[in-house]
């Protein structure tokens, strides 16, 4: 056994880079989980400023001057900041308000059709079972609802803590962008000198991780206009709210996906009923849906790595289990980013060891 050890920590760990390193990284896993939520404003604008120096870099390639690409790159985040503050997000809580009203009138016609079924198939669903069945879910609704309202009174504090957030966002990615090179050396300080390692270990993580999230972003949009575009033409109900919620979606690929077919149904079902309306919204999406993975992805991110399915659902479980919903939406970034670490890391050959 200590044969073993010693051979995995000769492998892993051969050097004293890669011991700080670890130690780095252990550190600041212990501080993501205790103060996460404060340093929450702050990692949400290192994050920003980290999606906005692509587009920085881009008009510095084109030949403008690191002040004019700074100025141009944060109006057009302060610009898509306010329309998502100040248009969207405001529809999008109306629409979400008038579809919780649609809920009863839902669960009415949805036991309407259950009662039918002992009619149509006596043999498979016996009348009393349709009951019970139908008597034991509307309790479970009912304190799910009340659940629901609990949770909306204990959360009305964190309004205050949404706004202070909210401010406090585009005034830190203003300084991260302004004084990115002053930042970055002043980290540099805290490192050794002498660190090919971790440099190396930059390197593979900038490419995977920008490539990844700046590719999610590409999709997120392509894919939410195209959903707001397919329910518009078709005249369907809260069009703007579905839309958002089926480009979130592709933040958790197979996941999401599965999850927001949900209300994308429940929407046309209590519009239409079962009709040909509700086959052609169903279908559109089924479309929207295949396009986005067999098109969209391939092409987007022809260069980043995939993560297995398996990973994916371990990431979603895993972070989300520590981070709550917050951390369902970066599950894949940081796993791509556990990824890209293991990828580079430095790995000493050795030979087969013998009996």
């Amino acid at each position: 056994m200590k044969k073993l050890l010693n051979d995995f920590v000769d492998r892993y760990f051969h050097d004293e880079e890669s011991l700080i390193l670890l130690i780095l990284l252990a550190v600041g896993l212990v501080l993501l989980v205790l103060i996460g939520e404060i340093l929450a404003p702050l990692i949400a604008a290192i994050v920003i400023a980290y999606l906005m120096q692509g587009l920085v870099s881009m008009l510095l390639r084109y030949g403008a001057s690191a002040r004019l690409a700074f100025l141009l790159v944060y109006t057009l985040f302060i610009s898509l900041f306010a329309v998502m503050l100040l248009y969207l997000m405001p529809r999008a809580w109306d629409q979400l308000r008038l579809l919780a009203n649609e809920i009863p009138k839902l669960l009415s016609d949805w036991q309407t059709t259950l009662m039918s079924l002992p009619e149509n198939y006596p043999t498979l669903f016996p009348g009393n079972q349709v009951e019970l069945f139908i008597d034991g879910f509307g309790g479970e609704v009912g304190g799910f609802g009340q659940k629901i309202l609990e949770y909306s009174l204990a959360s009305l504090p964190n309004v205050f803590g949404w706004v202070i957030f909210l401010v406090l966002v585009p005034i830190l990615v203003f300084f991260v962008m302004k004084d990115k090179d002053d930042l970055v050396l002043w980290v540099g300080n805290f490192l050794p000198r002498n660190r090919p390692l971790m440099i190396r270990i930059w390197k593979e993580m900038d490419e995977q991780i920008s490539n990844y999230i700046r590719g999610k972003v590409i999709e997120v949009f392509i894919v939410g206009v195209a959903a707001y575009l397919i329910f518009i033409v078709l005249d369907m109900n809260y069009a703007l709210l579905l839309s958002v919620l089926i480009g979130l979606s592709v933040i958790i690929p197979y996941i999401g996906a599965t999850v927001v077919t949900i209300p994308v149904a429940a929407v046309a079902y209590v519009q239409w009923g079962i009709g040909s309306e509700f086959y052609t919204v169903m279908v559109g999406y089924l479309v929207l849906q295949i396009v986005d993975g067999n098109v969209l992805v391939p092409v987007i991110f022809s260069e980043a790595n995939d993560l297995h399915p398996v990973a994916i659902i371990a990431a979603v479980l895993v972070f989300g289990g520590i981070w709550g919903l917050a951390g369902v939406f970066f599950a894949i970034p940081l796993a791509t980013l556990i990824k890209a670490i293991i990828n580079a890391w430095p790995k000493r050959a050795h030979a087969k060891i013998s009996d």
